[in-house]
């Protein structure tokens, strides 16, 4: 979670509880967005399932909460929030 796109990836997952791949609004290429679901999925941050076409992404807070109590709380709590509009991520200043 040391990339602003897997922090805002997981912090949507975290108020969502789950979304479709394409309902992500990155300006990234689609192919550098497949390799941040890689790597959370790899990390054990996300489960995706496939349904029909679509890819589903769950963020296993259940399981990380076992494992690391506290810890995604803590990151999410801390890290700075991100705005997408449009196409594009702007950090907002707080």
């Amino acid at each position: 979670m040391g990339d602003p796109i897997r922090l805002e990836i997981v912090r949507q997952l975290a108020m969502k509880k789950e979304q479709c791949c394409s309902d992500f609004n990155f300006a990234i290429a689609k192919s550098t967005m497949s390799n941040h679901f890689k790597i959370l999925r790899c990390s054990g941050v996300v489960l995706t399932r496939k349904e029909g076409t679509q890819h589903i992404n769950t963020l296993r807070s259940e399981d990380l909460e076992e494992l690391f109590p506290g810890l995604l709380a803590a990151v999410l709590n801390s890290a700075q929030p991100f705005i997408i509009a449009q196409k594009q991520v702007v950090e907002q200043t707080v």
